[in-house]
C-alpha cells in the first residue's frame, strides 16, 4: 500500500504524542482502515517528518506516540508566484493544486486595474494547498498570502532582493523564463497578470522595480496556465544546474 501522509501543525522536533481531531479520525479509521499498533507517517507542514505509532483509534478521536522525526531539506530556491485571481475560481484552485504538487514555497494573489475578480477564498484555498502537498508527499506547505491591490505589492518590492520576472502580454521585448534563469537564483518572484493583462501603468512600474519581462512560450497562456508553466519551468532549470554541477 503506498505511503499516506498526515498533518498536524503544532508538532515540532521534541514532540512525544499527538491527538487527531474528528475529521482527520474519521478518515485514518473509516477510510483507511488504520487500527491501533499501525504506523503513520505525518508532516507539520514546515519541513519536518514524523513516524508514528497509532495508539488510540476511534472515529472521534485517534492518537499516536512519535517514534521518529527527521527533517526534510528543502528546495534549493524559494519560488513565490504572484498570479492575479481568474475569473473563473475553480481555475485559480486548480494552479494552487498544480503548482503545489510541482513545488512552490509562497503564493500571493495579485489584485490588478483589469481583474474582473477581487475576492477570494481564502480558507479554501488554504485546504487545497494542504490537501495537494499531502498528496504529493512534501513536508513544507506553500505560504498563502492575503489578496493586495497591484499598487501597494509594488510598494513591497521596492527593497526585495529575489530576482523578479514579470509575464506579460504586450509586444515589448522579453527574455524566454528558461534562458533568464540561466545563472540560478535563490530566491525568486514570478508576476502573472489577469485575463485582461497588466495595465501598461503595471507594467512599467514593474520595468522601474527591475521586473524582467519574460515569455512563457510562442502561445497565449491563460492565467492559470501560465503560473504552472513558470513554475514547472523553474523546477526544471533547478533540475539541469544540479545536474551539470555534479
Amino acid at each position: 500500500m503506498s505511503m499516506q501522509l498526515f498533518f498536524h501543525s503544532s508538532l515540532h522536533s521534541s514532540s512525544t504524542n499527538c491527538f487527531f481531531d474528528k475529521e482527520e479520525s474519521q478518515h485514518i479509521v473509516k477510510v483507511l482502515r488504520k487500527k491501533a499498533g499501525d504506523i503513520l507517517h505525518i508532516t507539520n507542514g514546515k519541513g519536518l517528518l514524523f513516524e508514528a505509532k497509532l495508539d488510540f483509534a476511534t472515529p472521534k478521536q485517534c492518537e499516536v506516540s512519535i517514534l521518529k522525526c527527521t527533517l526534510q531539506l528543502p528546495r534549493p530556491y524559494y519560488l513565490h508566484l504572484v498570479v492575479a485571481p481568474t475569473k473563473m475560481n475553480e481555475r485559480y484552485e486548480w494552479f494552487l493544486e498544480k503548482a503545489t504538487e510541482i513545488g512552490v514555497d509562497e503564493i500571493t494573489p495579485i489584485i490588478c486595474e483589469h481583474s474582473e475578480r477581487t475576492t477570494i477564498k481564502v480558507e479554501r484555498f488554504e485546504k487545497i494547498l494542504l490537501s495537494a502537498m499531502k498528496q504529493s508527499l512534501q513536508c513544507y506547505l506553500p505560504k498563502l498570502n492575503a489578496p493586495i491591490a497591484s499598487a501597494q505589492f509594488f510598494k513591497t518590492m521596492l527593497t526585495d532582493s529575489s530576482a523578479k520576472y514579470i509575464a506579460h502580454c504586450q509586444e515589448n521585448e522579453k527574455r524566454l523564463l528558461s534562458r533568464a534563469l540561466k545563472s540560478f537564483p535563490e530566491r525568486i518572484i514570478v508576476l502573472i497578470g489577469p485575463e485582461g493583462d497588466f495595465s501598461t501603468n503595471e507594467i512599467n512600474t514593474a520595468l522601474q522595480q527591475a521586473f524582467v519581462p519574460i515569455s512563457l512560450g510562442d502561445t497565449r497562456l491563460r492565467t492559470e496556465t501560465a503560473a504552472i508553466v513558470a513554475c514547472h519551468t523553474v523546477a526544471v532549470i533547478n533540475e539541469r544546474t544540479n545536474i551539470s554541477s555534479t
